[in-house]
């Protein structure tokens, strides 16, 4: 959702430049809702993916793990994302989250290891840490340590782009 930052320093902007400068006319709508766990996000499924979309990013999970939430609960709404997604014939960028390492060893890695399932049961292009160089770091995070900076969002933005090198067929346009 890009909490704390202006509209055009969150990711999703930065992704959109990037892409518009590689000659992509198109649109990245930020559909985040800051706060939001796997069930809030499944829930606006449909009203995201409405119109002409052609790739899904789903970058969900962060603040299920935030709050100790079920790991099967949270496959099951990321599941439903993503198999909504492709029946539509949406392709989907599935992103990893971590969960925080207070809630124990065996949750920790439940919780990984579900992004990763759920990319190989769905054939789905996968990144496994959205926040991979990012998280940990406070010189690339804002005061509370969980949300990128803006230097933090240019960084996913970048890695975000590296991840959605095999959909850009996706987002090429139909000639006629």
């Amino acid at each position: 959702a890009g909490l704390g930052l202006d509209i055009d320093q969150a990711f999703p902007a930065l992704l959109e430049q990037r892409l518009r400068a590689e000659g992509f006319e198109l649109t990245v709508v930020n559909a985040g809702v800051s706060g939001d766990t796997t069930a809030a996000g499944l829930s606006r499924t449909e009203w995201s993916l409405a119109g002409d979309v052609r790739v899904l990013i789903v970058a969900l999970g962060g603040n299920d793990g935030l709050r100790g939430l079920p790991v099967e609960q949270m496959k099951r709404n990321l599941d439903g994302i993503v198999s909504l997604a492709k029946r539509r014939g949406i392709a989907v960028l599935l992103a990893g989250m971590e969960a925080p390492p207070n809630f124990g060893a065996t949750y920790t890695a439940q919780f990984r290891n579900v992004f990763s399932e759920l990319a190989g049961e769905h054939d789905v292009a996968f990144m496994p840490f959205l926040l991979e160089g990012v998280a940990g770091d406070p010189a690339l995070n804002q005061a509370d340590q969980i949300h990128p900076n803006a230097e933090g969002a240019a960084i996913v933005a970048k890695a975000v782009r590296r991840a959605l090198e095999p959909l850009l067929p996706a987002l090429t346009p139909v000639t006629q």
